[in-house]
């Protein structure tokens, strides 16, 4: 989730200066070549067999969808507002652990996802001042992720994280096309730019990765929570970079979204 933040920050910097388009299919092809080498370098085929799978294709549709409206809802709007939103997908993935994989969740996890949920609605003030139509992009975003999480459980063992990877940024690619081709206008980005984008696709590859392996080894319902300390990432990397100052309302529902968070913890190790 730290790497996600600041992968994050440095894309969001690069999208000041070219469409969400552009970047996806430039971010999406860097991190395609960091797993495809990693691939190389372990004896693995770039594509396994497996990456024909029904699963996998509806998985990649919801990555699509995720991305294209993510970064969309990202380049209109604050950091911190964005994963504010996003922490909604423990919940939806949660959802679908109990119909799609018959996992069990107790009451008390329940109600901690819950008031994580609770603490999301503090900060976004849904039909009140203060809430963006642009984060409904966000909402979006999230259900597309939430598909991705549960197809990456879902995903045949022939698959590896580093294979899965490759799929997953190729995807961005696919999804970049998309959206340029509603734009249809492309940058030339300067040097900053350009450095920013390398070190979001590193930092980026390395998160992907981590995710991956804990969805597809962990308990969906336990690990998902674990989204939720994204968001105290992003606030304190919006305060740094670009001076976005969090509200006493936005501040007490990160508060609520972790202690959430960490309480599930708490009760899946009691488990």
């Amino acid at each position: 989730m730290a790497g996600f933040s600041l992968q994050d920050m440095l894309l969001k910097r690069v999208m000041e200066q070219m469409p969400v388009g552009q970047m996806l299919i430039l971010f999406g092809t860097g991190g395609m070549i960091v797993f495809a080498i990693l691939a190389y370098r372990r004896g693995e085929a770039i594509f396994a067999s497996g990456i024909l799978s029904p699963i996998l294709a509806l998985r990649s549709v919801c990555e699509i969808a995720g991305h294209v409206f993510f970064f969309n809802a990202l380049a209109l709007t604050t950091l911190s507002s964005v994963s504010a939103v996003l922490q909604a997908t423990p919940l939806f993935v949660t959802i679908g652990a109990i119909l799609f994989f018959k996992e069990r969740v107790g009451l008390h996890r329940w109600v901690a996802i819950l008031m994580g949920f609770f603490g999301v609605m503090l900060i976004l003030r849904p039909g009140l001042e203060g809430f963006e139509l642009a984060s409904l992009f966000a909402v979006l975003g999230t259900l597309g992720f939430a598909g991705r999480d549960l197809g990456s459980r879902a995903t045949p063992i022939a698959v590896s994280n580093i294979q899965l990877g490759v799929y997953g940024f190729l995807m961005l690619i696919i999804a970049g096309i998309v959206a340029l081709s509603i734009t249809g206008s492309v940058t030339i980005p300067d040097e900053r730019s350009i450095l920013h984008l390398i070190t979001a696709i590193l930092i980026g590859s390395l998160a992907y990765n981590f995710l991956s392996l804990a969805m597809r080894c962990g308990d969906v319902s336990v690990v998902a929570p674990f989204r939720y300390v994204r968001l105290v990432f992003a606030m304190g990397l919006g305060f740094v970079v670009f001076a976005e100052r969090p509200d006493n309302l936005t501040l007490l529902g990160g508060t609520i979204i972790v202690a959430s968070g960490l309480y599930t913890l708490s009760r899946s190790n009691k488990a």
